[in-house]
């Protein structure tokens, strides 16, 4: 596995056009939002089914395991960023109940319906909000929010550390982040399978379910671009959070990420 991980400097591009990593390209950086809303517009309508592929179903007990270390109580207010298909929100929307609140959002407006139909369809209609909102610029005031969840969604940020800076101004004193994403493998062979796996296997799934490899592709590419464990627990320094730590889930295939507001 290549340790070949960033953490989205800009690189300087003819001295004036600042670039960033789009998968393993280099692209303008103003460019990479729309690039990956053009990713999550191709695979929205088939993300649930791909996830369960992609994970053999895996991706359900990490997202449980997140909304159980959440420790939710009722009343309190949830923002669910990049909530996409909104997996984490509906089990959110349970526990905060009818005093409480669950705020879905999600830069993408394809992934957003479809997670709003999907939670309607379960009848999760009181405490809901769905708000299409950039994690970089959060349209919320100051101290909003009890807790700020965002899974498998930080490494499709631009300026991650914008989004962390972000996410710390709506939290409440004393909330928290978690922050649920691939990661760094821990263990040698299981890198060198989920390499073969990732750029052998996951495009080819996505050929056959979403008709697209090219999304894919860059999914897993992605991955590979992602700040590892130890640099992205020091970008949760940089914003603010205190106590930072992560678990490491499957090998450390992906990682809960955690960091407190005092």
């Amino acid at each position: 596995m290549s340790d070949h991980h960033t953490t989205d400097h800009s690189l300087p591009n003819d001295g004036e056009h600042a670039t960033t990593h789009f998968g393993f390209r280099q692209v303008d950086k103003s460019s990479k939002a729309s690039m990956v809303a053009g990713v999550f517009d191709s695979v929205a309508a088939k993300y649930d089914v791909m996830n369960d592929v992609m994970s053999m179903g895996v991706h359900r007990l990490w997202k449980r395991y997140t909304v159980d270390c959440a420790a939710v109580r009722t009343g309190q207010h949830i923002l669910d960023l990049a909530g996409g298909t909104g997996d984490l929100a509906a089990k959110f929307s349970r526990r905060v109940g009818p005093t409480g609140s669950v705020t879905l959002a999600d830069i993408n407006l394809s992934m957003l319906k479809v997670g709003r139909d999907k939670l309607r369809d379960q009848g999760l209609i009181q405490n809901i909000e769905y708000v299409q909102a950039d994690a970089e610029a959060l349209p919320f005031a100051e101290n909003t929010f009890d807790l700020v969840t965002m899974a498998f969604g930080l490494r499709n940020v631009t300026e991650k550390q914008n989004a962390l800076n972000s996410i710390f101004r709506v939290l409440k004193p004393g909330g928290r982040l978690l922050v649920l994403e691939f990661s760094k493998p821990t263990v040698e062979p299981i890198s060198k399978i989920y390499d073969w796996y990732s750029f052998h296997v996951l495009p080819k799934m996505g050929k056959l379910v979403a008709n697209d490899s090219e999304s894919y592709q860059y999914l897993a590419e992605s991955i590979r671009m992602h700040p590892d464990q130890e640099t992205l627990k020091s970008m949760f320094e940089q914003a603010g959070f205190e106590n930072c730590d992560y678990q490491n889930l499957t090998s450390g295939i992906v990682a809960l990420h955690r960091g407190y507001k005092f």
